[in-house]
């Protein structure tokens, strides 16, 4: 089997047993995102403890390439702290942005790796960034709501007195 097969076997294995699918509460921060080119769609949710991603839940439909990616994108985010997930973020971000030129460090992005193939295609890219663009935005929701509990805890009486 080649490396090629391999990727094929993996994000096929993520797209028939997503990981994390499924919305669940409680959470901070969501995000509803579709591409229009193919009409793919998901809807993701974070939950936040501290500095920590304590759950990512989503529910898409779509292709094997989004749906796959948002199950790999589960397993290398959920519960970890935020700095590693937005580096992962980053890493994948730029796999994706890399013209199939791009070398992926299997130690970060573990099956992540297996879309190194995908960013040859620029109409398979936006698939498989989907569920890491929303997860984008829903973090960016919950650190917001983060703040905003944390300065009403800080001053119940809204900055006046």
């Amino acid at each position: 089997m080649n490396l090629d097969e391999l990727y094929q076997e993996v994000i096929l294995d993520h797209y028939k047993n997503p990981r994390g699918v499924g919305l669940r509460d409680p959470y901070e921060g969501e995000s509803h995102q579709v591409n229009p080119t193919c009409g793919d769609e998901i809807t993701l949710r974070v939950h936040l403890e501290g500095d920590k991603v304590a759950d990512v839940s989503y529910d898409n439909v779509g292709c094997s390439i989004s749906k796959a990616s948002a199950s790999v994108m589960y397993e290398l985010l959920d519960g970890v702290d935020i700095a590693t997930a937005q580096e992962r973020l980053d890493e994948f971000n730029t796999l994706m942005s890399s013209k199939g030129q791009g070398e992926a460090n299997e130690e970060t992005l573990e099956d992540g790796v297996a879309f190194a193939g995908v960013s040859k295609y620029p109409m398979r890219v936006k698939c498989a960034l989907l569920g890491w663009m929303a997860f984008k935005d829903a973090l960016i929701k919950a650190q917001a709501t983060d703040n905003d509990n944390s300065e009403s805890a800080a001053n119940p009486h809204g900055g006046v007195q």
